[in-house]
């Protein structure tokens, strides 16, 4: 093969590549989700203690991340001062407690398919939250978007066959609070140029995440748990639960850094249709046209606002790349200028 020839391979090997870190991450994704609404669900695994279920993924994580980082040292930890890690890490440990918590209580009332339709609202969430914390600009038609996505999910609710208030509530709860946590991640790390990929992520976080579930445990589950004397801890079930939850953060890390956070959004998007497919005809979840009718109208504002986003990198990209052009013109402009200068000033010497 010529030249032309080996750069088609290396773009079709690049687009598998793509691909691939892909499908990994629609896998892991869609398994937890439904790992633990089969644990969760009072109708199938009956073990409905999120908050338990919650801080033994926790505890994994951490352990597994404390031997990657000290003992095999597969990634170095990120040098943080105190005053950074209570500033900065503590806020977004509490705010991903509080998402996990809720999410995953939120299984125990509504139905897998429902709750993908109500995590259409995360680009709302986001924006809103970061328009109010002065980290996005408020542009009309954005908010029109956003309006539109709303409507869309609020005529899925409205469809829905068995629609639970508390789980509702819960849900948008968890929606919230993850919303505030990516946008606080971005006021609070990124903008102090520190990068935590999910290994050193969980290092910091997810021992910060068991401590403040910790309290609420205490009085919710743990007398739940105390009475339950029939109750024996299932190594298997609960080992792969959370192995499955410590590999997705690892999918996510080599997704978003092989592709970008863009083809994450367009994948999430293909798993809550996998998933609604996936709850209606395994789980026998009830999915009504109008729910179908109400998702597909979030989903169109989704994909515009995935649309818009992507324009708005390459405008970004393409402005850098015409202000490297114009500093590296400056430069030799620069260059000839300071050359022609010492010409003259040798034949004034001269």
């Amino acid at each position: 093969m010529g030249k032309g020839g080996s750069l088609s391979d290396g773009v079709i090997k690049k687009i598998i590549l793509s691909y691939t870190y892909v499908a990994i991450w629609i896998f892991l994704s869609f398994t937890v989700i439904v790992y633990n609404k089969y644990i969760l669900d009072k109708k199938m695994y009956n073990w409905p203690f999120p908050i338990t279920l919650t801080m033994i993924h926790m505890a994994f994580c951490s352990s597994l991340a404390v031997i990657l980082i000290k003992v095999f040292k597969v990634v170095e930890p990120v040098s943080m001062s105190r005053d950074t890690y209570l500033r900065s890490v503590v806020p977004i440990g509490a705010l991903y407690s509080l998402s996990l918590w809720l999410s995953n209580s939120a299984y125990i009332y509504l139905s897998v398919s429902f709750i993908q339709m109500l995590k259409a609202l995360m680009p709302v969430a986001v924006y809103s939250i970061g328009v109010l914390l002065k980290k996005e600009s408020f542009k009309s038609e954005t908010m029109t978007n956003m309006l539109s996505i709303s409507f869309g999910v609020a005529i899925a609710a409205y469809g829905e066959a068995k629609f639970d208030t508390w789980g509702v509530m819960l849900q948008l709860g968890a929606v919230a609070f993850e919303a505030t946590r990516l946008v606080l991640i971005q006021i609070l790390l990124t903008s102090k140029g520190i990068n935590l990929n999910p290994i050193t992520s969980l290092y910091y976080v997810a021992p910060c995440c068991l401590a403040f579930l910790f309290f609420p445990w205490i009085f919710v589950e743990l007398p739940v748990l105390r009475e339950t004397s029939s109750f024996h801890f299932d190594f298997v079930v609960f080992g792969t639960n959370s192995l499955c939850a410590f590999a997705l953060n690892l999918a996510v890390f080599l997704l978003v850094g092989k592709t970008s956070a863009l083809t994450m959004n367009v994948a999430g998007v293909v798993k809550d249709w996998l998933l609604i497919a996936f709850s209606w005809s395994v789980i026998k979840d009830t999915v009504t046209p109008l729910n179908l009718f109400g998702y597909g109208l979030a989903f169109l504002g989704v994909a515009y606002y995935n649309h818009c986003k992507l324009q708005a990198l390459k405008a970004k990209d393409a402005q850098k790349k015409v202000q490297q052009s114009d500093e590296e013109a400056a430069g030799k402009l620069l260059e000839e200028m300071e050359s022609e200068n010492a010409g003259k000033r040798n034949e004034t010497e001269d």
